[in-house]
């Protein structure tokens, strides 16, 4: 019995251990720089509400905030990086849509998009068109599925390897059951580019990229992922008013940290972009960009996240996408 005691005692000792510790180094943070990890080129809408949110952090934290690009793997590398950075709060990533996507799109990595990620705090949210070039003569996507079925192997469609517009084309073919070819792409503006110069017929990415060459009418919008019609666009159907449900609706780009990162450190990083969220000047910003912001706790950010992912992997499985 006293043997039990002790251990007891040993136990509530060492938890006494932890939460004080945690208390410790979240009184004492930040005392350095601090590093959001931006896993995609410099210029792109997550590189750009990355640095929207650098100086209201830097203000409310008290300690220089920088942005480093990390591209290449369809965010992977990026990703890879911060799951293995110290658990301190020094090193975040600008992620969101993208851990979930790669978690069910790649059949071997050496960390855990979700799992060696904790929730910090949402940034803004997005959503994305499938457009086609106007050359094209469908203006619905019922017309796309006949002409692209009519016109076997005619038409392509383009987007970046292993993120949610190359799951979300593809799924679109499968549920058709049309010949469209997928042509790969490293980024979204090559994929756009060629979009706009008819070497690809179709393409899909966020409102903030296609919106104001939609506007212009360089490029057609046949339906937007959100559940909801865009405003800037209300002629133009959801994917589930014109018969396509199931599609996962949003992007979303907000800070994650290290699994291990004290839980003191993440309310307190969060507090301080919510705070910086407020701002209307900086709400103004995020506007032009066609994006949306929204503040969440982290257990909130964290529920969302999770329920995204099993919409992102029911879209993976269904589309037969796989990335060795």
């Amino acid at each position: 019995m006293r043997t039990k005691r002790i251990f007891l005692t040993a136990i509530v000792a060492v938890g006494i251990g932890v939460a004080g510790a945690s208390l410790a180094s979240a009184q004492s943070y930040p005392d350095r720089l601090i590093k959001i990890v931006v896993p995609y080129p410099p210029a792109g809408p997550a590189d750009v509400a990355a640095r929207l949110v650098t100086q209201p952090l830097s203000a409310r934290l008290g300690q220089s905030v920088i942005v480093e690009n990390q591209p290449g793997g369809g965010g992977r590398t990026g990703a890879k990086f911060v799951a293995h950075a110290s658990a301190d709060g020094y090193t975040l990533l600008l992620g969101g849509t993208n851990p979930n996507a790669i978690a069910s799109l790649y059949r071997t990595l050496d960390f855990e998009p979700i799992k060696d990620f904790a929730a910090v705090g949402l940034i803004a949210f997005d959503s994305n068109a499938l457009v086609v070039n106007p050359a094209v003569p469908a203006k619905t996507l019922q017309e796309l599925v006949q002409y692209a079925k009519a016109n076997p192997g005619k038409l392509a469609s383009g987007a970046t390897v292993g993120i949610g517009p190359h799951v979300c084309l593809e799924l679109f073919r499968v549920r058709t059951a049309s010949s469209i070819v997928f042509i790969p792409y490293k980024g979204a503006a090559p994929a756009v580019a060629d979009l706009l110069g008819g070497q690809i017929q179709i393409g899909m990415t966020s409102k903030a990229v296609l919106l104001p060459l939609i506007t212009e009418g360089r490029l057609r919008a046949l339906a937007v992922t959100s559940d909801v019609r865009w405003p800037e666009l209300p002629d133009v159907p959801t994917m589930a008013e014109s018969g396509f449900g199931g599609f996962p609706p949003y992007l979303w780009s907000g800070l994650l940290a290290p699994v291990r990162t004290p839980a003191a450190v993440i309310d307190k990083i969060n507090g301080a972009l919510n705070e910086g969220l407020k701002s209307p000047e900086l709400q103004a910003s995020i506007a032009k960009l066609g994006l949306q912001t929204k503040s969440m706790t982290p257990r909130e950010f964290a529920d969302k996240l999770a329920v995204e992912a099993r919409d992102w992997e029911a879209a993976v499985t269904e589309s037969g996408v796989k990335i060795d």
